[in-house]
């Protein structure tokens, strides 16, 4: 495993002092040690750490809460330490996104588990994240090439076929994506039709 960049999260000095030495020893860097869940989130936002180690009961915003703010900026693993084993909080952790919980005291031997199997849980959520992201932009693309089609097919009075491959020859000529130049078709029938709209209710007038 390399070695990660991570922020610890707690109000506990002794307690935060022994996860320091802890993840030193295990070739990981520390680069910042929060003290409540405000600063935890400030501090996500200005360190971008790998991994965050994160407690649950702080003062001022608790763990769940910041580990939530923290997700909404920007997409991080959490392991989530506490010193309480209550099955709601283990539920409510992985819920927001923590993919490990772990109950104090926390030792070394706890660590390295837990490390290598958020590292794991977090690639493998990303990447169905990507696939998702990855449909529904394919999705989207094919719903405005097809709308660009039906504007070409109507405006021009040309086929389905034809249509498309006016815009794949408009795409080669300008070197933008098909889904670009469907975009600007798509656009170019928005400002046309208000146009023509315009004249009809002057004439009308």
């Amino acid at each position: 495993m390399s070695a990660l960049r991570i922020l610890i999260v707690e109000d506990e000095g002794l307690v935060a002092t022994g996860l320091r030495a802890q993840l030193k020893a295990l070739g990981h860097q520390v680069v910042g040690l929060a003290r409540d869940g405000e600063e935890a989130v400030v501090m996500s936002a200005a360190l971008a750490p790998d991994l965050i180690l994160m407690d649950i009961r702080l003062p001022r915003l608790d763990g769940l809460e910041a580990a939530r703010r923290i997700l909404q900026q920007r997409r991080v693993p959490v392991i989530f330490i506490s010193a309480y084993s209550e099955a709601n909080l283990a539920q409510e952790a992985s819920a927001i996104g923590g993919f490990a919980y772990l109950l104090k005291p926390v030792d070394r031997q706890d660590l390295l588990p837990a490390i290598a199997v958020v590292l794991g849980r977090f690639r493998e959520a990303e990447e169905l994240r990507q696939g998702v992201q990855e449909l529904e932009q394919a999705l989207e693309l094919r719903k405005q090439v097809e709308q660009a089609k039906g504007i070409l097919m109507k405006r021009l009075q040309i086929a389905e076929s034809e249509a498309m491959h006016r815009l794949q020859q408009r795409s080669r000529k300008t070197r933008k994506p098909v889904g670009e130049v469907a975009a600007e078709v798509i656009a170019a029938d928005t400002f046309f039709a208000g146009w023509e709209q315009e004249r009809k209710d002057t004439h009308s007038a």
